[in-house]
């Protein structure tokens, strides 16, 4: 990808989405793009998700134990702090982050290997649109299935605390389910999905960006796939401080 400065890669990234979301020229076909984006997407990485939250949610819940020593903190702590911290960073934030590394990259490269072998060009002298035909189905698909993805994480992620923290006897059964059932606040939820879907358009749409205008070689595709998480990473980061104070932060 050639040198721009921000402003430009800006401009460029905005014309790109406005050509995606243009008005499509077969439905039909579209749709059975965007089923085919949600399976290799979202359903792909459904294993990658589980074995992550499992695993991180039993390291929360003995880290927590292991730090709530004070006989001031009551021993339900843990399975709020465990709930809390999946709930509101790790499950929207962190597996997102990953996602980043793993969709993102996949997408940057697809795209920038479709492009360096003129697989786009051909497509745009047939008259079809490919920014929308390549790249609204991986947003639309991504934006749909991976709110889904991150309440399973939260499940798994709870899931695995408890199984985890009993079987080390960080904490008990009693304790850790009366904890995950104290003082819940339903506007978590939403507050974490709010996350996800920005951050699920943020990952598709900026992965898309550096693949579609990817020139040269393999080589190339390679940079490509490298920036789009790179920058994926530090805008999801940027943009979980601006929503997290938009929307928690009163």
């Amino acid at each position: 990808m050639e040198k721009l400065g921000l402003i430009s890669h800006l401009g460029r990234y905005a014309m790109l989405l406005n050509r995606t979301f243009s008005k499509p020229e077969k439905l039909s076909v579209y749709m059975r793009q965007i089923f085919r984006e949600i399976d290799s997407l979202g359903i792909g990485s459904l294993g990658l998700i589980a074995i992550i939250s499992i695993f991180m949610g039993g390291v929360i819940t003995i880290q927590s134990a292991y730090n709530f020593t004070s006989p001031f903190i009551p021993l339900y702590a843990v399975g709020l702090g465990t709930r809390e911290s999946i709930i509101l960073e790790f499950s929207p934030t962190i597996v997102s982050l990953i996602m980043a590394g793993k969709v993102g990259s996949n997408i940057a490269s697809e795209i920038g290997t479709m492009r360096i072998s003129e697989q786009i060009d051909a497509l745009e002298i047939m008259g079809v649109n490919s920014a929308a035909y390549l790249i609204m189905p991986k947003i639309i698909g991504s934006v749909f299935i991976f709110p889904f993805l991150i309440i399973i994480s939260m499940f798994l992620g709870i899931l695995g605390g408890y199984v985890m923290g009993v079987a080390t006897g960080a904490c008990s059964s009693y304790e850790y389910i009366f904890g995950i059932q104290s003082f819940f606040v339903p506007f978590n939820i939403a507050y974490a999905l709010t996350k996800t879907v920005i951050f699920a358009f943020i990952i598709t749409s900026v992965s898309s960006y550096h693949g579609y205008y990817t020139h040269g070689g393999a080589l190339e595709v390679g940079k490509a796939s490298t920036k789009s998480v790179v920058y994926n990473s530090i805008i999801i980061l940027i943009t979980n401080l601006v929503v997290t104070k938009l929307m928690l932060v009163h």
